[in-house]
This record gives C-alpha cells, structure tokens and sequence, in this order.
C-alpha cells in the first residue's frame, strides 16, 4: 500500500497513504514543491497537476475547466482535490517561483536581519548598521499547506503540523542568515520579524485555539524577543494588535509615523492574504479591522495567476490593435501568467470600456475598439471566458474572486469610517500597503470601487510598511519604543462578528465603493 511518485527527472518517490490528507499535500511534505506557488486546494493554480499511471479517480468540474477533457482522458488530475489513497503518478516539472536577492552594497561585517513575514511571501533586508546591504523576496515554503490564513492554522490542529510549518520558515530564515553571512563575511548579530497574527502563532510554533476558532483572541501579544532556531540570534517580535492585525501593521505604523509628521486622520490599508486596516485618528486613538482577502491578489489562485517575477504581466493596455501587455521583465525566462497587478488593470480596463459592467458580468462594449475585445468572449465548460492572447484567458470566476476581494476591502474601510463618524472625505490620507502596496496603479483600485471616487489624490502607494517599520524597530531604539506605545491606543473592530456582515458585504459585491 503505497503512492509511487515517478518525477520529471527520472526519480521515483515511495509514500505512505494518508487518506485524510489531499494527495497534493502529500507530495508537498515530500518537499518535491518547493518554492511551488500553490493555491492549496482551491481547484485553480493548476501546479498541483499529476498524472495517474495506475486508475484515475473520477474528475470534477473544476478539472475540467482547468485541464480540459484531452488532458484529464490522459489521466492528468489537480491532486488538491484527491486524496492521498494508493496510487502511481507522474509529476511534470515544477513550475517554482525564483528567489529575488538584491545586493545593495558591498560593505562588509556582522549585519541585523529584518524580516516581513507574510502569508504568502517573505520580504527581508540586512542592514550594517542603519545600511541596507541586501535584500530579497520568495515564496513562503508555508504555502502548500495553505493559501489563507485560516487554512495555514487548520494545518497547525495538531503537533506534527506545526512542527512542519514552523520548520520550514525557521530553516529558511536560518538559510537567508547563512547566505548573507556568505556575502558579508560576517555574522547575524539581530533579528526582527513582523507578520499577521497567524503567521507569527506559527513561527513559535504556538497551538491557535485562540485564532482558530470565535471569539478571537490573543494569548501571545508579541513585543519581544524569542528564540527561533540555534543558529539564529533571538527574534524581536513587534507586538500583536488584535487577533488579526498583527505585527506587521504596528511595524507598518511605525514606518509612516515614527519620526515623521503624518496628517490625521489616516488610513494604513495592509492588502495582502489577510488584510488590515487601521484608521490613525490621533497619535493616541487608532481604530482597526481584518477581513479575509484571499491570496488572488499576491498572484495566486486564479486561472493564470502568478508572484511577481521574469515573464509576469503586471499590466494592460488597450490599443487599436487590442490589448498590450506590460511585463515584469520580459528579457528573463519564467513561466506565464498574470500578477496581482496585472489582474487588476485587466479588470479595469474591461470596466472602463463596457466589456465588464459594475455587478462583475461580461458586456458587449461602449466602443467599436471595446466590442471588438468582447467579441473575444467565448464559453468554456459552461462558464463565460473572454479569451486574451498567448493561451491566457479570464473566466467568470476570476472576476468573481477579484469582486469579492473588492467587497472585503470595501467593507473594511467603510467600517472604520462609520465607526469613527465620517465619510472618504474626512480622511488626510490613505496609505496602500502590503503586496500590491508599491506597483498597483491607483486609478485602478478607484475604477474598480476600492477607493472612494476622488481619493485617488491623497493616497500614497507606500510599499511594504511592514518592512520598512521592522527595519526601523531593528535599527532604532526610539522606533522599537514607540512600537511597543501602539497596543494602548488600538479599539480593534470585528467585523465578522456583527450580525450585518453578511448583508454589508453582498451591498459592496459591485465594482464600485460602498459606504
């Protein structure tokens, strides 16, 4: 009783059944997907594609979409979708996202490490002195295991698995220590890491009962040090806000407000898997929320969607010869697909000029140039597809996925409005942060009802605050002091818990804001 793995490179892999596991995260604990952007059972990265030597189990719609009927009468499969009972499988090769590393200077010595921990990648700088020297982004290792926040805990339920999850960030970050000592000639000497809630639970290897399951709460508050690994100086981690507003957004708040003059009230937007929001009305009153988000807009999930990288298309543009891409960078080799970015400027576009109306579904166009576009709309295992170029389509579900994504943050920031008892105008600022916090266009994320209309002027695309503020907290003692100020002026909101949720989130499922 076994499941035989037969690799692209000609090696062959026995594990044991484990029926209650899907077959995908069997071959993820393996470790044969390493650096694999999985969408971890959501039916739709397609990554997860093995063929079946021995018989095939039945396939489901899902499959369909995504492999067609050639592929799946060929015994191709999603194996996210399947459990891991007996069988004999081949794996193509991996489709793995690249490790960015960006050497800054050439300075030598001992250097701090600062690390942004997030659901689905990890950013990191190493600095000499207050110097950055390097730094780089890749895949959490975590990702197989879960896309969301909530998957990624289930997976923690019991030891093992949160001996695995927790290993696989400690191993890696002791990694990232051991190259860049390599490059430095010299040695960590200081650690910091922010990250959701969920994620820092899962670096200390912490049982979540208290995140997992209502009423959220917190037994771990953060700001302080913890040993990770012994090859690792001690870890300071920035303190935990709410159950799901966590260390990276009182590094975010750090990295706007710490020895600046911010004009409140203002709003810090984190949008990653999970996104979080606070509303700085005062330096000492602040109001903040969460809302599950989904990974779609870091590149994973969707038909053809992808991290940022070599090959990306980050964006579009309409032109009388139909729509252009725009490119990561297209002089390196990488597989296709389209970023988070690139996904909401499609999505734009097509509303901009009639090819997608506000409630999500596809249209016949405002324009001859619009309607010559819709007349690439075709059907595809029953669902609605607008066919684009290269083999690269955009089915109904996708844009349902960025609606509900939308919807989320709609909510979230109206919320917070309400609560505080004015409207998009009252505001002085809104930063962006998190994933697309340094590349989305801002006219997008006001055409597709993110932003209130008119507030594209005061919003600031302000990049990864989380890391910038670990930065900081790692660097400078007054930074890690005003950080550790920041939970005594938190009135943290959950949303999830108003008995509305469900009626205000349907209201703002149209591609325009809500308030």
């Amino acid at each position: 009783m076994s499941i035989v793995i037969h690799t692209h490179d000609n090696d062959r892999v026995v594990l044991e059944p484990r029926p209650d596991d899907t077959l995908a995260k069997a071959v993820f604990l393996s470790r044969l997907w390493h650096d694999v952007p999985l969408c971890s059972g959501l039916g739709k990265c397609g990554l997860c594609r093995v063929r079946y030597i021995s018989e095939a189990p039945e396939a489901n719609l899902d499959e369909l979409k995504k492999l067609g009927k050639d592929s799946l009468a060929d015994g191709w499969r999603l194996s996210c979708l399947h459990p891991a009972d007996d069988c004999e499988i081949e794996l193509p090769e991996p489709v793995r996202s690249q490790h960015a590393v960006h050497t800054l200077t050439e300075k030598t010595g001992n250097f701090r490490l600062a690390v942004d921990l997030g659901t689905t990648s990890i950013h990191w700088t190493a600095l000499i002195d207050d110097t950055p020297v390097a730094s780089g982004q890749e895949l959490n290792p975590q990702m197989g295991m879960g896309s969301e926040v909530m998957t990624r805990l289930a997976a923690t339920g019991t030891a093992e698995g949160r001996f695995v999850l927790r290993e696989l960030i400690t191993s890696r970050l002791a990694h990232l220590a051991a190259m860049t000592a390599d490059r430095t000639g010299g040695q960590c000497t200081a650690l910091a890491v922010s990250g959701n809630s969920a994620m820092i639970y899962i670096l200390l290897g912490k049982k979540p009962d208290d995140l997992a399951t209502a009423p959220y709460t917190l037994s771990y508050v953060g700001g302080d040090e913890r040993e990770l690994s012994p090859s690792l100086p001690p870890a300071y981690i920035p303190p935990l806000l709410a159950p799901f507003v966590g260390a990276d957004l009182s590094a975010g708040l750090t990295a706007i407000e710490y020895d600046t003059n911010p004009m409140y009230p203002f709003l810090l937007a984190d949008l990653g898997t999970n996104g979080e929001f606070i509303l700085a009305l005062s330096p000492t009153k602040r109001l903040c929320a969460s809302v599950p988000m989904g990974p779609a807009l870091e590149g994973v999930g969707l038909s053809f969607g992808r991290t940022a990288g070599p090959g990306a298309i980050t964006g579009f543009t309409l032109t009388p010869k139909g729509l252009e891409f725009n490119y990561f960078d297209i002089s390196q080799n990488g597989h296709p697909g389209i970023s988070g970015t690139g996904y909401l400027s499609l999505t734009a576009i097509l509303l901009r000029h009639g090819v997608l109306d506000e409630t999500g579904h596809f249209g016949q166009g405002k324009t001859p140039l619009a309607a010559k576009l819709a007349a690439k709309l075709t059907t595809i295992a029953d669902e609605p597809t607008l066919a684009i170029a290269n083999g690269l389509h955009f089915p109904a579900s996708d844009v349902e996925e960025i609606l509900k994504v939308k919807a989320a943050f709609n909510l979230a920031m109206s919320a917070l409005l309400d609560r505080a008892g004015f409207g998009p105008s009252g505001l002085n600022a809104i930063h962006i942060a998190g994933a697309l916090g340094e590349h989305v266009s801002l006219d997008d994320l006001e055409t597709l009802g993110f932003l209130p209309a008119g507030c594209k002027t005061k919003t600031t695309k302000a990049g990864n605050t989380s890391l910038k503020g670990t930065e900081l907290i790692l660097t400078k003692p007054g930074a890690r002091a005003f950080a550790e100020t920041l939970p005594d002026t938190i009135t943290a909101l959950d949303l999830a818990a108003d008995t509305t949720f469900g009626t205000r989130y349907l209201e703002r499922m149209r591609f325009t804001y809500v308030d």
